[in-house]
C-alpha cells in the first residue's frame, strides 16, 4: 500500500460516498486507476465495509454506559452471547482477559431504559458480577484506525 491508497482510504473514512471522480481530482489519478485502486481495497479486505453513522443524539439516545460482566462458567457464554446479539441497545461487546470476561457498551434514551437493560443483562443465567460506568461526554471517538504505509493488500 502506498501513498496514493492511504490518501484515498483518508477520504474515504471522513466520506464513504465520494465519488471516484472526487478522489481522483484530490490525488490527481485518473477515475480508472481510482477504480482500480478501490477494488484492490475492496478484494483484499483491507475496507471492510461501507457505512453510515448516525447520531445518537437526533435518535435520542443520549446516555452512554460501559458494563463489565462477569459469568459464573464458560458454559454460558452461549446464552449470554444470544442475549448480546439481541439487544439494540448493546452497540459493542468484547471478550477480555481479566477480572471481567466481557465490557459492553450500551447507548440508551435515558437512566429508566438503561436500568431495563442492565436488568435484562443480570438475569441471563450465569452472570455472577457487573460493574456499569455511565459517561458524562466522549472526548474521542474513532470508528476505524488510521491508514499507514506499510499496510499489505
Amino acid at each position: 500500500m502506498d501513498s496514493i491508497d492511504i490518501e484515498i482510504l483518508k477520504l474515504l473514512q471522513q466520506n464513504a460516498r465520494v465519488t471516484a471522480s472526487q478522489i481522483a481530482n484530490e490525488v490527481s489519478l485518473s477515475v480508472p486507476a481510482i477504480s482500480e485502486r478501490l477494488k484492490k481495497l475492496d478484494s483484499t479486505g483491507i475496507i471492510q465495509k461501507y457505512t453510515i453513522i448516525l447520531s445518537a443524539q437526533k435518535m435520542k439516545k443520549n446516555l452512554v454506559a460501559y458494563m463489565f460482566v462477569s459469568l459464573k462458567h464458560p458454559n454460558y457464554i452461549e446464552g449470554f452471547v444470544a442475549l448480546v446479539e439481541k439487544e439494540n441497545e448493546i452497540i459493542e461487546c468484547s471478550y477480555l482477559a481479566g477480572d471481567f470476561d466481557y465490557l459492553i457498551k450500551i447507548i440508551t434514551e435515558d437512566t429508566q431504559s438503561l436500568e431495563v437493560v442492565l436488568n435484562r443483562i443480570k438475569t441471563v443465567p450465569g452472570v455472577q458480577k457487573t460493574k456499569t460506568i455511565v459517561t458524562l461526554s466522549t472526548v474521542k471517538n474513532t470508528y476505524s484506525i488510521p491508514p499507514y504505509e506499510g499496510m499489505e493488500i
